[in-house]
């Protein structure tokens, strides 16, 4: 995988990828014929499983992940970012969920961590804009992702911040904490995807 990036903004690596565009189109249109079908937007429901405070998220059908080959495309990252980073070769990899989240504005996520041992955000929709700040020399974290981890020291960042591009993916250690700030002076929807699997313990599969 050639376009994998090793970043290191503190303690852990975390890995910027590039979802392939038919990728993601395949995903918008499967997550648009979801969202108008209320007895499947029901039955994927994930959101009283997660800490979202957001309008909708749902779970992906094994069968569509199996279709769009989803698992392989996550798997053959992480197994680049293990060879990379601590010089092993990965044996299994096994997606224990992957969801949706739809976000629109004022909605949040508050700060949490992952099960598993790996987890991955990318990004399917990103709003023009997600609103201005009024207050000088201020950073306009709406709408980001900001990963921590530690606390602030000399020469050491707690946080690392990260601006939604539609394809962009990040893969990071299930246990870094992390946040999405809600965003504004929009309608439009900020749409995401996200999973969580386990390294070396199980035979590679599919669960929910």
């Amino acid at each position: 995988m050639s376009d994998i990036q090793i970043l290191r903004p503190f303690g852990p690596s975390i890995v910027k990828l590039t979802i392939p565009q038919d990728m993601i189109s395949k995903i918008n249109d499967y997550v648009d014929r979801i969202i108008i079908n209320d007895n499947k937007v029901a039955e994927l429901d994930h959101s009283s499983q997660l800490a979202g405070k957001v309008q909708q998220e749902f779970l992906l059908e094994n069968s569509f992940m199996e279709e769009i080959k989803w698992g392989q495309f996550l798997g053959k990252a992480v197994k680049t970012w293990v060879q990379q980073d601590s010089q092993k070769q990965l044996k299994t990899f096994e997606i224990i969920k992957c969801w949706i989240v739809r976000q629109f504005e004022n909605e949040y996520n508050p700060v949490h961590h992952h099960s598993g041992h790996v987890s991955g955000v990318g990004y399917l929709k990103v709003p023009k804009s997600l609103g201005e700040i009024t207050e000088k020399k201020k950073v306009n974290d709406k709408g980001r992702l900001t990963l921590i981890h530690g606390s602030v020291n000399l020469f050491s960042k707690a946080t690392y911040v990260i601006k939604p591009e539609v394809g962009d993916f990040y893969l990071f250690p299930n246990y870094l904490l992390h946040t999405v700030y809600p965003f504004s002076d929009t309608d439009e929807e900020r749409r995401s995807i996200s999973f969580n699997a386990n390294l070396d313990r199980y035979s590679a599969s599919y669960s929910s």
